[in-house]
C-alpha cells in the first residue's frame, strides 16, 4: 500500500506551438516518447492536453494521438494570429488543479516565462510543477519557477551524435587494422585506449565527466550538519531544488549513484552500509562513534552496487 501512494498522478499540458518554433524541433520531428518515459518512472500520466491552431501543425497530429494526447485545437483570435492557447492551457491547469485533489504533479510543456504565475500558483496549491521545454529556448525564470525542467532534444541533434559515433568507431576500427598489421606495439597501444575510456563516473570517459559544483556544494553543506548518515535520495532532491534543471547524464554520469562514487574518490564523502541499504556520511565521520552497523563501503565495489544506489528507501523503514 505504501509504494501505491508514493506513486504520482501526472497532469501533462503542452504548449505545442511554443515548443516547435525557433527550436531546432519541427513539428513532424517532435518525439515526446523520452519525456514521456521520464514521467512514467516518476507515476502515472493520467491526463495530457496539447494546445494550439492544429491547421498549422497538421503532420503531428497523428504522433500525438498514439501518445493518447487530446489536441485543443485554439484557433488565431487577432489579425497577428495570436491564438490564446497559454491562456486556454493557464485555465484548464488552474481548473484541473482545484477540481482534482487526486492530481499532485503538473507539467507544462512551454519555455515560456508567462508560465510563471502558473507555476507559482500550481506550487502554492502544495502541487509539484515540471517544465518541459527545449534548453536554448527556455527562459531561466521559468525554470526558477518549477520544481523539476527536463529538456527536450531535437532529433536531429541525437542523429548528429550518432554520426560522430560511427565516425570514432571507423576510426578505432583502422587503428586496430593498423595495430594488427604492426605486431605487439598496435596492440599494446589498444589495450592502453581501452584503459583510457573506462568510464569513471558511468559511460563516459574521464575527459568529458566533470563534477558539477551543485553537486559538491551540496554534499558539504548537507553532511557538515549531519548527525548521522544521510539518505543519498535527500542529496539529489536537495540539488534539484536548487537547481531545477540539475541532470547527472549531462556532466557525463550515466546515474546519480555513479557521481556520489566520483565524489567518494574526490575525498568529500563516504559511504556505508546500513542492513541492505547504502548511506552517505562526511568523510571524517566515525562510524564506531555512531551506528554500529555501520559498515564503511570498499573499493572493490561493482559498478553494479553503484546502480543499486538508485533505489533510495526511507531509513526509517528500514529500522522496522
Amino acid at each position: 500500500m505504501n509504494g501505491r501512494n508514493e506513486e504520482h498522478r501526472i497532469a501533462l499540458f503542452i504548449d505545442f506551438e511554443n515548443l516547435v518554433t525557433n527550436t531546432g524541433i519541427s513539428s513532424a520531428s517532435f518525439d515526446l516518447q523520452p519525456s514521456l518515459d521520464r514521467l512514467l518512472e516518476k507515476g502515472k500520466v493520467v491526463f495530457r492536453r496539447a494546445y494550439c491552431d492544429w491547421s498549422r501543425f497538421a503532420e503531428a497530429k497523428i504522433r500525438l494521438h498514439e501518445f493518447g494526447v487530446e489536441l485543443i485545437d485554439v484557433p488565431p483570435s487577432t489579425r497577428a494570429g495570436k491564438n490564446g492557447a497559454d491562456m486556454r492551457l493557464v485555465i484548464d491547469a488552474l481548473e484541473l488543479c482545484y477540481a482534482r485533489e487526486s492530481i499532485d504533479t503538473f507539467v507544462i510543456g512551454s519555455g515560456d516565462s508567462d508560465f510563471c504565475p502558473l507555476a507559482y500558483k500550481l506550487r502554492e496549491n502544495g502541487r509539484t510543477v515540471i517544465g518541459l521545454a527545449v534548453k536554448e529556448s527556455t527562459s531561466p525564470l521559468f525554470v526558477k519557477a518549477c520544481d523539476e525542467f527536463i529538456y527536450l532534444r531535437p532529433r536531429q541533434s541525437r542523429s548528429d551524435k550518432g554520426d560522430k559515433e560511427k565516425g570514432r568507431q571507423s576510426v578505432s576500427a583502422e587503428e586496430a587494422g593498423h595495430g594488427k598489421r604492426g605486431g605487439r606495439q598496435g596492440r599494446d597501444e589498444k589495450g592502453r585506449g581501452d584503459k583510457e575510456k573506462t568510464p569513471q563516473g558511468g559511460g563516459k570517459s574521464q575527459s568529458k565527466t566533470e563534477m558539477p559544483d551543485i553537486a559538491r556544494e551540496v554534499v558539504q553543506s548537507m553532511l557538515a550538519r549531519a548527525t548521522g548518515p544521510v539518505n543519498p535520495s535527500l542529496i539529489k532532491e536537495a540539488i534539484v531544488r536548487k537547481e531545477p534543471d540539475f541532470d547527472e547524464r549531462e556532466h557525463g554520469f550515466s546515474t546519480f549513484a555513479r557521481l556520489l562514487a566520483a565524489l567518494e574518490q574526490q575525498g568529500l564523502l563516504r559511504r556505508i552500509q546500513q542492513g541492505r541499504q547504502w548511506y552517505v556520511v562526511a568523510a571524517d565521520f566515525d562510524v564506531g562513534s555512531g551506528d554500529s552497523k555501520g559498515k564503511k563501503r570498499g573499493p572493490s565495489h561493482t559498478a553494479e552496487e553503484d546502480d543499486e544506489l538508485e533505489s533510495y528507501p526511507d531509513p526509517d523503514e528500514d529500522e522496522g
